[in-house]
């Protein structure tokens, strides 16, 4: 039988020469989990690997952990997934294992001909708006660096890095605490999770959306597409993403129960990678072994009772422009799966709270909180630069409340900056906090608000503005029967693994209540 046990190695030790010398006995082992732990090299301390491993003795086995899955189980119709996402792909992929095909909408464009339509955008300023950064197949999390951290605990975690692993992953992700895969390569994945869900009968529709859903007696029978026709069905999963402003505003008319949620807005900081690595490594900065570094930062306002605090740090990535209407600017970041771009990036983005920061005069409120910032951006852009390029200004000039007539550093991204005061986009509780927490991060991480960072703005999609109720057990609308709503869309994750559990249990639950 196996056993667990600790370790902890130098950053740059192999476990396999520790184990021989501590541990002769075993002759084979599994890594269950490894994390970086270099808090102390700011002050000269080496880094070190943290380990769990699975390890056997001779005569010992490895246990299995495979799951079984009743091929025999039926719907009475064939589930409906709107949003091929990662929500609606595992959702389906769940399905797939039980044998019960499924029918997924998407009204974006394959994965590997977002790009074309991506770049269109980045380049010349011209948008699709339903084939984009956030719409497509794979969904936002595609161009969103292809992060795995989540902060949920779940059983089926695991079964999601198995998976990806599965289709091409890099085999470390099934054990790493901060798995990443990067733009290029999630986009690879998903195109084989689609090929392998349609050669097992599942239809993937693109280029298609669902414009309405259909209900009897506040019953779910079905949707309607862009094209006119209708797809019936019993079992409706809602994954359509945090940006499907058009859906939301279907929900809201058709009294499907909402309510408004919290959320953040703020900017994108950028820095030189070269500057986060010393900041973060100290003197092992340049070592092969550690690559581009990582920070998250927080800052609690007592008297505001708000935060302030990183999001979806991208080390040696890009800063993107990523808005879903032609009149407003969006920023996010992502990097590749080598993350050795020149710069790194991250969120830095304050706390909205309902009913406090914006009225509540009805549900959606918060959402056009969000598109007032985004259009206000746009605005600036278009009226001193040509509205493609982001408003930016370095962290100094926004501490000091005023631009000098210095150039802005160089930057990652390819849609480019123009100089702006980006403290006339924001409502002023939104500039008072980011000063206060640069302020304060700059104590954390000396040189973090230098003058060599830019502020790149405006972050406002970092989560839904609404939460779509639903049953805590069954994941059904607490008002339409049949309508399941799931993923970030809803208010119910906040990254690529967490969008992936709620499919796979919403998946689980649909099959448990019909048998």
């Amino acid at each position: 039988m196996s056993k667990k046990i600790q370790a902890k190695l130098d950053f740059d030790g192999e476990i396999e020469s520790y184990l021989k010398s501590k541990f002769p006995e075993i002759i084979e082992f599994r890594i269950l989990s490894k994390s970086l732990d270099a808090r102390g090299a700011p002050r000269g301390k080496k880094p070190v690997y943290l380990y769990t491993l699975e390890v056997i003795e001779k005569g010992q086995e490895f246990g299995s952990a495979t799951e079984s899955f009743n091929k025999n189980t039926s719907l009475n119709s064939i589930p409906i997934i709107i949003g091929a996402g990662p929500a609606g792909l595992f959702a389906a992929l769940r399905f797939a294992e039980y044998g019960i095909p499924t029918t997924i909408i998407e009204r974006g464009d394959e994965a590997n001909k977002r790009m074309l339509h991506i770049s269109k955008y980045w380049k010349k300023g011209v948008l699709n708006t339903d084939s984009n950064v956030c719409y497509g197949e794979g969904g936002a999390g595609l161009f969103s660096d292809g992060k795995l951290i989540t902060r949920i605990k779940s059983p089926f975690i695991q079964y999601v890095m198995n998976k990806f692993v599965e289709f091409g992953a890099p085999a470390d992700t099934a054990y790493l605490s901060n798995p990443h895969l990067g733009s290029n390569k999630i986009r690879k994945i998903i195109t084989k999770i689609s090929d392998q869900l349609k050669d097992q009968g599942h239809k993937i529709l693109t280029n298609l959306a669902a414009t309405e859903l259909l209900f009897k007696d506040n019953k779910v029978v079905g949707v309607k597409l862009s094209s006119g026709e209708e797809l019936l069905s019993d079992h409706v999963i809602l994954a359509t993403g945090h940006s499907a402003g058009g859906m939301y505003h279907h929900v809201f008319e058709n009294d499907i129960a909402i309510r408004p949620k919290d959320f953040a807005v703020g900017v994108r900081i950028e820095h030189p990678r070269a500057t986060i690595d010393e900041i973060q490594h100290g003197e092992y900065h340049e070592s092969e072994f550690l690559g581009a570094a990582r920070y998250r930062l927080s800052h609690f306002d007592k008297t505001t009772d708000k935060g302030t605090y990183s999001f979806c740090m991208c080390p040696g990535g890009y800063v993107l422009s990523s808005g879903t209407e032609t009149d407003g600017i969006v920023v996010n970041g992502m990097s590749n799966y080598a993350r050795n771009s020149r710069w790194s990036n991250s969120a830095l983005v304050v706390t909205v709270n309902a009913g406090k920061d914006y009225d509540l005069d009805h549900p959606l409120q918060g959402m056009d909180f969000q598109h007032a910032i985004e259009q206000k951006a746009f605005r600036v852009s278009t009226a001193k630069s040509d509205g493609r390029r982001l408003p930016a200004m370095t962290v100094g000039e926004f501490l000091r409340g005023k631009l000098d007539d210095t150039d802005l550093p160089k930057t990652s991204s390819p849609s480019g900056l123009f100089k702006t005061d980006i403290r006339e986009i924001f409502p002023d509780f939104i500039n008072e906090h980011l000063k206060n927490a640069l302020i304060e991060f700059d104590k954390k991480m000396k040189g973090f608000s230098s003058d060599e960072a830019v502020l790149i703005a405006p972050e406002t999609r970092t989560s839904s503005p609404i939460t779509i109720l639903r049953d805590k057990e069954t994941f059904e609308s607490t008002s339409h029967k049949g309508l399941y709503p799931c993923g970030e869309g809803a208010g119910y994750a906040g990254g690529i693994t967490s969008a992936a559990v709620d499919g796979i249990k919403i998946a689980e639950s649909i099959i448990r209540s019909f048998n």
